[in-house]
């Protein structure tokens, strides 16, 4: 099972993660590497405590991630 996950700079140094197929699923670290390894260790937990509730475990639906560049107005 594969799951996206998105990574952010965080303000006070570091990074975190959220996994939008997994709502509150997210995580931190120092690195990005670190960061995907804690999110890996989180998505696995999670879907652990999902089957453990018999709950339905989230599949991914597929997406697309686009950049897009505006131009700022200033008035």
């Amino acid at each position: 099972m594969e799951y996206s996950i998105l990574i952010h700079q965080a303000e006070e140094g570091g990074f975190w993660s959220e996994v939008p197929a997994l709502p509150g699923c997210h995580s931190q670290g120092e690195t990005v590497e670190e960061t995907i390894a804690n999110t890996k260790e989180a998505i696995e937990l999670m879907i652990s405590c999902l089957r453990e509730d018999n709950r339905e475990i989230p599949v991914e639906e597929k997406f697309t991630v686009h950049r897009v560049c505006v131009d700022t107005i200033t008035e």
